[in-house]
Order: structure tokens, then C-alpha cells, then sequence
């Protein structure tokens, strides 16, 4: 082997479902243990539009590494003594160029920022840039029987105002199935109809 090359371990239906089945772990001891506790949160992220396309067409699914919570910030210390008692380690990371912080709980020791739930504030902006602020945690579809999900409107202001490359995928994806069209210009923020827009007039990037 070369150097600078990666060491690969053998191509494996098996490891590619048990990558599949962490995160679905991870994603339910968390909500279980807050819901069990009684705290406000609400799935977001890619788990979160994983759910919602999945009503309509599961073929556009996308797998996700990433576990994102909305949580409110003065439940921060109930939700800390909850998760770690769920076997979660807090973690609070400075964000590059002095941004602010993020917040995160590792799935156990020796476990990357990758092996993590992420944690999103309700009714903050996530940066100063940001357009919009996070919603509330009770902005939830009532159908979700098996955890608290984001509701669909609020999912997709999430998405257009975090707007990197994976948010417009996620777009993109909701946009092909019929989920989001024209209509929802009405529907998001007037801060954010020009991104909108932009996805709808080019759906394909």
C-alpha cells in the first residue's frame, strides 16, 4: 500500500446494515430515554426527512450518519443526566473561528463526533448568519407514533436555512416525490422563498 492511502476492510452487505442499524440504535435509546423522562424534543435533520419521504416513496431514503435533536436550552441539565445515564458521554465542542459551541453526546467511550446525537435549540439561530431561528419543540406530526418527529413545515424551513449541500439534497428529494412544490412558497418564510425558489426551478441541481 501506497503511503497517505486508507486501509480497506472488504466490501460487506453486512457492514453496510450494521452502519444502518447503529445510527437507528442510537437515534432510539436517546429519544426513548427523553421520552421516558418526559422532555421536549423533536427529530430533525436527515433522520427526520428519512421519515417524511419514506410515506411516500421509501426508494428515495437516504441513509444518515447523523443523529439531530431540537431541544429547548433550559432543559439542557435533565437532558445531560438523562442521556448519560442512557450510556452517552457530553461532549460541548467550539465551533471553528470562535462561533459558538455545539453540544453533543457520544455514543459511548472511545466514540467519534460522528458516533453522536447533535443537539439544536429551540427558537435560536443555530449561527448569527442564520435566517431563521430553530423552531419549537412542539412543532411535531401528531401520526409519529414511534418517536417525536419535526413537523413537516418546520422541517423544511430547517433545511432551507441551514442550506448546505445536504439540506438542498434533502429539498431536492422532497421536491422529486411531489412533498414540497410550488405552493410552498406561501408556506416558508419570506427569507426564505428565493432559496426555494431556486431548488424549485432547478430540481436537479
Amino acid at each position: 500500500m501506497d503511503t497517505g492511502e486508507i486501509a480497506l476492510g472488504p466490501v460487506s452487505w453486512e457492514r453496510m446494515s450494521q452502519g444502518i442499524e447503529k445510527v437507528k440504535d442510537r437515534l432510539m435509546r436517546a429519544t426513548s430515554a427523553l421520552g421516558r423522562a418526559g422532555i421536549g424534543y423533536a427529530v430533525i435533520g436527515g433522520n427526520a426527512v428519512a421519515a417524511w419521504v419514506s410515506r411516500i416513496d421509501d426508494s428515495v431514503v437516504r441513509n444518515t450518519r447523523d443523529v439531530d435533536l431540537l431541544v429547548r436550552r433550559e432543559d439542557m441539565e435533565s437532558i445531560t443526566r438523562v442521556l448519560e445515564e442512557a450510556g452517552f458521554i457530553h461532549r460541548r465542542v467550539s465551533i471553528l473561528g470562535g462561533k459558538g459551541t455545539i453540544e453533543m453526546f457520544l455514543d459511548g467511550r472511545g466514540a467519534k463526533a460522528r458516533d453522536a446525537v447533535h443537539l439544536i435549540f429551540a427558537g435560536e439561530k443555530v449561527n448569527a448568519d442564520a435566517l431563521e431561528p430553530a423552531p419549537s419543540v412542539e412543532a411535531i406530526d401528531p401520526e409519529a407514533t414511534e418517536f417525536r418527529l419535526l413537523d413537516l413545515a418546520a422541517l423544511v424551513t430547517m433545511k432551507l436555512t441551514s442550506y448546505r449541500d445536504k439540506d438542498r439534497v434533502h429539498l431536492r428529494d422532497m421536491i422529486e416525490i411531489g412533498q414540497i412544490d410550488e405552493s410552498w412558497l406561501k408556506r416558508v418564510p419570506e427569507t426564505l422563498r428565493d432559496r426555494l425558489k431556486a431548488l424549485l426551478d432547478d430540481p436537479h441541481g
